[in-house]
């Protein structure tokens, strides 16, 4: 099995949540576009003024959206 990539958007500051769920828009738009809507998307809180924006892709896969979307970092994602 292949691993998965989850690329980071982190947004802080009082409207870290809103911009973390407003990012995530931007992304599953992206994805609908370019038909690639089964991929996994969300948001993720650390504190209430730091909050994250993800998407989730295959390794192999990663170089195209990381060119694509700029994202600010990417980890090994947890199964």
């Amino acid at each position: 099995m292949s691993r998965k990539i989850k690329l980071i958007w982190n947004f802080s500051g009082p409207d870290a949540e809103g911009t973390a769920k407003h990012h995530e828009i931007h992304i599953r738009e992206f994805l609908e576009k370019n038909n690639f809507n089964h991929l996994i998307t969300g948001v993720d809180y650390h504190t209430e003024i730091v909050w994250s924006a993800y998407l989730i892709v295959a390794e192999k896969d990663m170089i195209l959206f990381r060119d694509a979307l700029k994202p600010h970092k990417g980890e090994i994602a947890e199964e």
